[in-house]
């Protein structure tokens, strides 16, 4: 740990990495690298309240699309990926760069910078629950006041500079 990072290890906060361009909330409000997928939820072109679950696996780059109540997408099928599919991996990009989505996903960048043509998996059912379950624990977060206290359900965590 350097003098710079003196700590963060031990505070309930996480940095966050700010994006490298700015994202279209509205239209993919929730983005993440994790368990081994590109993952997030895409609102509907055409429904307001209806959002998508859509995930791209690193390494088989198999793919899934479905509503939070887990009804396919029509648009993705075989190895086609639907409209929000290619908004999740345009918002991935903005987000975190090229380098490091292509690197989580382990894409070959040595063959092109279009994520769209490298990825070619094969649509795979996924569960949306777990991914859309994160997706409102986020909003939650949102809606917290900004305060210096610990967070109750964030207890377990040990205050910041006691541990020896």
């Amino acid at each position: 740990m350097t003098s710079g990072d003196a700590g963060w290890e031990e505070r309930s906060a996480v940095r966050v990495v700010p994006p490298l361009r700015p994202r279209k909330l509205a239209k993919v409000p929730f983005v993440e690298l994790a368990e081994g997928r590109l993952q997030g939820v895409v609102s509907s072109g055409s429904d307001i309240a209806r959002v998508y679950v859509s995930s791209i696996a690193a390494g088989t780059h198999n793919f899934s699309c479905s509503t939070n109540n887990n009804r396919p997408c029509a648009g993705a099928g075989g190895s086609r990926h639907c409209k929000h599919l290619k908004a999740l991996i345009d918002e991935a990009v903005r987000q975190y760069g090229f380098d490091r989505v292509a690197r989580y996903l382990k894409v070959d960048a040595s063959e092109g910078d279009d994520l769209h043509f490298l990825l070619k998996g094969r649509l795979e059912k996924a569960p949306a629950a777990m991914v859309f379950s994160r997706f409102l624990r986020h909003l939650t977060y949102l809606q917290v006041p900004a305060v210096s206290e610990p967070l109750p359900e964030m207890h377990w965590f040990p205050a910041w500079k006691a541990v020896a």
